[in-house]
């Protein structure tokens, strides 16, 4: 029995001092130093930088400050410092105002262009309207020319830049309540050029304007009304003969 017991612990003294010097324990050891140690994973490091500290009792907050410039909203309100509770109310009252302004803004333009162009009652359509009338006439075409050679347009402006060029025009209510409304703009053809005068009332019980006079000047020729209210009613004033005459 002495004799086994002295067998093994020859045979674990010899293990141990192989294991000392073997090449290969020595080379494991060399490459487990030399491996570098791992890093944390960007979702830990964000994990860890959302988190707070409780220190004392209070929370330090880990998290960048918001502001009015960098407020995203992602950041829930109840997690708001007092401070930056106000710059968030202070950047939404700001932007609605932006939103407010932007859609009256839009509401002023689309009235604009209703009452200025769509409409039926319109200076553009009120303008379009005389111009097609000359555009008919016959005694027109005779001396302005070919109808499809006419343009109207307004009066010239000091701008050499400028391409539009505004009809003078101008609306006014007498004593009775009726609507006067004056324009006057240049008619050019291929023959000759001349200026129209119009005049259109507008009764309050009506919404449409009526045509009082619609005339056409042109240079060294007699005007020509293309509609004339007044001279109308003088003829259907009613009158008496006496000694053949018709008086009024």
């Amino acid at each position: 029995m002495a004799v086994y017991n002295a067998i093994g612990a020859r045979y674990v003294a010899h293990a141990a001092h192989v294991n000392r010097q073997s090449p290969y324990l020595a080379l494991l050891k060399t490459t487990a130093s030399s491996v570098p140690p791992k890093r944390p994973s960007p979702f830990s490091l964000a994990r860890l930088h959302a988190t707070s500290d409780s220190i004392g009792g209070q929370k330090t907050l880990s998290r960048k400050q918001v502001t009015i410039r960098n407020d995203d909203g992602r950041v829930q309100w109840e997690d708001l410092t007092t401070g930056e509770k106000a710059a968030r109310t202070t950047q939404q009252t700001f932007n609605l105002g932006v939103i407010l302004a932007g859609l009256c803004g839009t509401i002023a333009v689309v009235y604009i262009m209703y009452t200025e162009v769509f409409a039926s009652d319109s200076k553009t359509r009120l303008f379009n309207r005389a111009v097609d009338r000359i555009r008919s006439e016959p005694q027109a075409l005779e001396l302005l020319g070919d109808r499809k050679t006419i343009r109207a347009f307004g009066e010239p402006t000091s701008s050499k830049w400028s391409r539009n060029r505004p009809i003078a025009s101008s609306t006014n209510v007498d004593e009775t309540g009726i609507e006067h409304f004056h324009m006057h703009f240049n008619v050019v053809g291929s023959a000759k050029s001349g200026v129209v005068n119009l005049h259109m009332v507008r009764d309050p019980a009506h919404k449409d304007w009526v045509y009082r006079s619609l005339a056409l000047d042109v240079p060294g020729h007699p005007r020509i009304y293309l509609e004339n209210a007044d001279a109308a009613r003088e003829q259907k004033k009613p009158g008496f003969k006496m000694l053949g005459v018709q008086w009024r």
